[in-house]
């Protein structure tokens, strides 16, 4: 079927991505690299292949794989998507990479006739699984409109920044202040902690505050009940963003002394072995360099989520 998506990446965002496609009505191939993991997508619609290659019917396919070499490798090592005769008109890359991988791609993808657009996301596999993702997309605007009912149906709301590369610049950017706002909703929440306000209703007054998101009123629960095991991103991939954060800004010749310091802050909870755990952990390293022991406050959080 010329018309179907492809998708390749199955992890806690590619996973609950598809399922918005699936529940949109989209025909979604999926090829994932553990097919254990695709399987389950069986039951909501999707038909799960045996090799990337299997995909390159598809007219558009999406990736979502975690870094700029895995991204490479889905597409042009040995049985990679575009490594036969048969090719996919569009590649749509949600997966956060570099700017200058990016465009090492968007290079070689053109140079055999695929089109090329960069779809980075701003939420975890929870935003995803409720539809609230926000999507943000570069490339040819023609491009952007052609996949623009896929994104649409995974979204709340799908945006093209411009040409190029610019989704990536936006990522980056998105997920510096991304770390920067962590480390300081954790260091307020430590001083009103030790003052004697509890966490859970400290945090509920921040997210009712003109302060307040979407995105401090879903750590909330995590943050409230110590459930770092709940994985959405680590902390080594956080201090991945904050470096191509600071690069960026060394590039265009922008000071940050915000993210310059929280780098530095991840950078201690990653070297103290915090690898297989929410960056959230980040709240206990503060609260321990203030001689603050934290103990779950058991307490129900509303994570802003639900429908």
């Amino acid at each position: 079927m010329a018309n179907k998506i492809g998708w390749i990446g199955l992890g806690r965002m590619g996973e609950a991505m598809v399922k918005q496609l699936t529940k949109a009505g989209h025909g979604v191939d999926v090829w994932n690299r553990t097919r254990s993991k695709a399987e389950p997508l069986a039951e909501y619609g999707a038909t799960v292949v045996n090799t990337k290659l299997d995909l390159a019917a598809c007219e558009t396919v999406f990736t979502m794989v975690s870094t700029t070499d895995d991204l490479k490798e889905v597409l042009f090592a040995e049985g990679g998507l575009v490594t036969g005769t048969k090719k996919p008109k569009l590649v749509v890359d949600s997966s956060s990479i570099s700017q200058e991988g990016s465009t090492e791609v968007r290079q070689r993808l053109e140079a055999m006739g695929v089109a090329y657009l960069c779809a980075p996301v701003s939420g975890n596999g929870k935003v995803a699984k409720a539809g609230k993702l926000l999507i943000v997309a570069s490339g040819p605007k023609a491009l952007y409109d052609l996949a623009e009912p896929y994104l649409r149906a995974m979204s709340r709301k799908c945006m093209w920044v411009g040409e190029g590369e610019l989704a990536r610049v936006w990522k980056i950017a998105h997920n510096t202040m991304f770390g920067v706002v962590i480390q300081n909703l954790c260091e307020i929440t430590v001083m009103a902690e030790k003052a004697g306000i509890p966490r859970h209703v400290f945090l509920e007054s921040i997210n009712d505050s003109v302060l307040g998101s979407m995105y401090t009123r879903y750590k909330s629960p995590v943050l409230t009940n110590l459930t770092f095991d709940q994985v959405t991103f680590t902390p080594k991939l956080l201090l991945k963003d904050m470096d191509l954060g600071l690069a960026a800004a060394k590039a265009q010749g922008v000071p940050m002394p915000a993210a310059a310091a929280t780098r530095e802050s991840i950078a201690r909870m990653v070297g103290r072995g915090h690898d297989h755990v929410d960056f959230s952990i980040l709240l206990q390293e503060i609260a321990a360099d203030s001689g603050l022991q934290l103990k779950p406050e058991n307490v129900q959080v509303d994570d802003g989520l639900a429908s």
